[in-house]
């Protein structure tokens, strides 16, 4: 049993907002033909839809078999509607690159069926509907009449209990639509069918219910049903919807392949975004690895020597002002009037005594520590050094026979120095 109390819907573009449904409250039984008739803008797709669940009512309640649709989330919904709900279109809506079958199966494909028990229950559908023969043809190579019954056979192939039909025969002949009609009067006699239409005698022909709408709103009803006078109706099983993973792999490599020129185009599109992308990673990484290198090497030139004495250039320079204060203030407390001299202004000239500036900025480095610490890799030290040597201070005085034959010391090489020397005396002393 379907109910809808007190439905709503609206539409809302920019500033304009149009009601579609304004408080519709209707109750179908379990098994009969129900036509809605009424104006274009009336509100009978959006109530088929609501039914349908293909779009959410925006107030009011949906009620199926007794328990209410207010608490139900996108699963519950997708649930209902496969299972429960089988759907013909006026536009037929077929694949047009699968057989008829395979549009059939294709209802089956959400509700865990195995591949050999779809093909059977997809062609009992088409035999039903009088088109078993055609199983293996395209939608285009079918008539209206029956890529409408391909879409009918479709709708029943999940055995659902409400069949919905917007303008199942708009787009048909009058011959055609009756052998439609005829169709979903056979179909009715065990399920709930609602159909949408524009054609009066179609519906007091076949329908055994005439619901009409005017501005959203239920404007006559040839026999209305009150569920207050039928017993509660029992629960259905509940069948979940599970799509297996092959299941889907296929239907994605069969749409594939089906469509090679543009999944071809596709691919070749795709493979040169993701070249063009390598490409310019890898441009990028060259170059900065260029210039690391070359930084590298460019250090390299000027290496960080570490000796055992240092000094400070600020402190030479006469050091901060506070040290400088310092200085000063030691150096008068040793004179006489240190106790007399009055406080000066920080304004006030100071004399930098240089000398003792010097002697202070000089440190001492401990090399000892310093190299068990590089020994010990401290702080990956090795990663951004290109080589760490040590110079002890030891010149190793060697000696080498000249041509004629008298030892001559050849490390350090002293003839310059010995030779610059004794230039310097003869030019000084002459």
């Amino acid at each position: 049993m379907l109910q809808l109390d007190s439905i709503t819907k609206s539409y809302t573009t920019g500033d304009f907002t149009q009601q579609a449904l304004a408080g519709v409250s209707i109750a179908f039984r379990d098994n009969e033909f129900v036509a809605i008739l009424g104006p274009s803008g009336s509100g009978k797709t959006t109530l088929l839809n609501i039914i349908g669940c293909l779009d959410k009512y925006d107030s009011g309640d949906l009620i199926i078999d007794g328990v209410s649709t207010k608490q139900y989330k996108d699963r519950d919904w997708d649930t209902y509607r496969n299972n429960r709900v089988g759907f013909v279109f006026q536009s037929y809506n077929l694949i047009p690159h699968q057989s008829v079958l395979a549009n059939v199966e294709l209802a089956l494909t959400l509700s865990g069926v195995s591949p050999a028990e779809r093909k059977e229950r997809a062609l009992k559908a088409l035999e039903e509907v009088g088109l078993k023969d055609h199983a293996n043809k395209r939608p285009n190579q079918l008539s209206g009449g029956q890529a409408q019954r391909v879409a009918i056979a479709r709708a029943l192939v999940n055995n659902p209990t409400i069949v919905l039909a917007d303008e199942p025969t708009g787009a048909l002949d009058s011959k055609t639509s009756v052998d439609v009609m005829n169709l979903l009067t056979e179909i009715a006699r065990d399920r709930l069918v609602v159909m949408v239409t524009h054609n009066p005698d179609l519906a007091d022909t076949y329908a055994n219910r005439i619901v009409n709408l005017a501005d959203g709103q239920i404007v006559g009803d040839t026999n209305p049903f009150d569920p207050a006078t039928e017993p509660a109706p029992e629960p259905k099983p509940v069948r979940r919807t599970a799509m297996s993973f092959f299941t889907a792999l296929s239907l994605s490599a069969q749409n594939l392949w089906t469509k090679k020129g543009r999944t071809i185009m596709t691919a070749f599109a795709g493979s040169i975004g993701i070249i063009g992308i390598a490409l310019i990673l890898a441009l990028a990484t060259s170059a900065n690895n260029y210039i690391r290198s070359v930084e590298e090497e460019t250090l390299s030139e000027y290496p960080l020597t570490i000796t055992r004495s240092g000094f400070s250039i600020s402190a030479m320079m006469g050091g901060t002002p506070t040290e400088s204060n310092a200085v000063d203030d030691a150096d008068g407390a040793n004179g006489e009037e240190a106790e007399s001299a009055p406080t000066r202004p920080d304004d006030s000239v100071r004399v930098a005594k240089m000398l003792t500036t010097m002697v202070r900025g000089i440190g001492s480095n401990d090399l000892v520590a310093l190299k068990a610490f590089l020994d010990a890799n401290g702080g990956n030290i090795h990663d951004y050094a290109r080589s760490i040597e040590y110079s002890y201070g030891i010149t190793p005085l060697l000696y080498a026979k000249n041509p004629a034959g008298n030892w001559q010391q050849v490390n350090p090489y002293t003839a310059v120095s010995d030779y610059t020397t004794s230039s310097l005396s003869s030019s000084y002393f002459s």
